[in-house]
């Protein structure tokens, strides 16, 4: 390929997000949806967050993962929804370098500590149900502590290294990046250098990320069913699978998008943008409302928290 052709990356300035490809006129119909899920996405998140900071009851271990998971979505669906929204109006739909290198920053950090997070949620339900008695110790401040530090340390590290090798291949003379944000298998269809050690990398990773964390899920859900089904009442049993229910409907629907886009052969690129957007804005719209429909402290919360502001009005 002629040296007109190729382009080493240090000389791209900018990137085309091509988005969904569907007519025009169908782009007010996706800007107004986007708009709409986003406006829930805030909503939902900062409203869980304030209710769990605010209510003394709500000072265990569970809302402390809770509050940290709608933290994690609130700001990871900001690094897409807003620039997707703007990018049905405009008619360049161009992202800087710079702007590209920050949101697949932001994104895989986010999106990988979100799933170390929900693995350390099914840890807390898995002791709080098989060993009660325990629970203070096991789950104590220090320890959930840990756990969140710890996948945020582990999204940092595998987002430092997924970006710095998508961003040191070598682009092609097209910038074109078919898809609504900036992801690494996008990026690398445009890259004219050898893909083979950035692909087994990126494979590596999504395998070490999602297996041992599905692992633990799975293995903590066997332990917590198999004692369930131990509770003599049957209302102790329903309160118990209560509890579990919303945490793996979350699970399932966010895993199952990120082995569909990550762990699959890339052929359908299409299927995949509809595939991300199960978690970059279904599953943190969903999650307050799941948490919160279904959790009779938090609606508790909320009633005590819209009873102070309306005496205070």
């Amino acid at each position: 390929m002629g040296d007109r052709e190729t382009h080493n990356h240090s000389e791209v300035t900018d990137f085309i997000l091509v988005g969904f490809r569907v007519r025009p006129e169908l782009h007010i119909l996706l800007f107004l949806l986007f708009l709409l899920v986003y406006a829930m996405i805030l909503l939902g998140n900062v409203g869980m967050m304030v209710i769990i900071m605010t209510d003394p009851r709500l000072n265990t271990p569970m809302y402390f993962f809770l509050g940290n998971l709608s933290f994690i979505d609130l700001f990871y669906s900001s690094v897409i929804a807003p620039k997707a929204m703007i990018n049905f109006w405009s008619e360049s739909k161009s992202i800087s370098f710079a702007g590209c290198v920050t949101q697949l920053f932001l994104f895989a950090l986010f999106i990988v500590t979100e799933g170390f997070l929900l693995a350390a949620m099914v840890y807390d339900r898995f002791i709080a149900i098989c060993n009660p008695l325990l629970y203070t110790v096991q789950m104590s401040t220090r320890v959930c502590v840990q756990l969140v530090a710890g996948s945020y340390f582990c999204g940092c590290i595998t987002s430092v290294l997924q970006t710095s090798m998508t961003f040191t291949l070598s682009f092609c003379a097209s910038r074109t990046i078919d898809h609504f944000y900036c992801d690494i298998r996008p990026l690398q269809r445009l890259s004219c250098s050898d893909l083979f050690t950035p692909k087994m990398v990126s494979f590596t990773f999504s395998v070490l990320i999602v297996f041992p964390t599905i692992i633990v899920i799975i293995v903590s859900y066997l332990y917590i069913v198999t004692t369930v089904l131990k509770i003599p009442s049957t209302e102790g049993r329903q309160k118990a699978f209560s509890t579990c229910s919303s945490h793996l409907g979350v699970v399932s629907v966010l895993y199952g998008a990120v082995f569909f886009v990550y762990l699959t052969p890339d052929r359908f690129p299409e299927l995949s943008k509809v595939a991300s957007l199960c978690y970059t804005l279904l599953t943190p719209m969903l999650n307050p409302l799941i948490y919160s429909l279904r959790n009779k402290d938090v609606k508790e919360a909320l009633y005590k928290l819209l009873e102070k502001k309306s005496t205070i009005l």
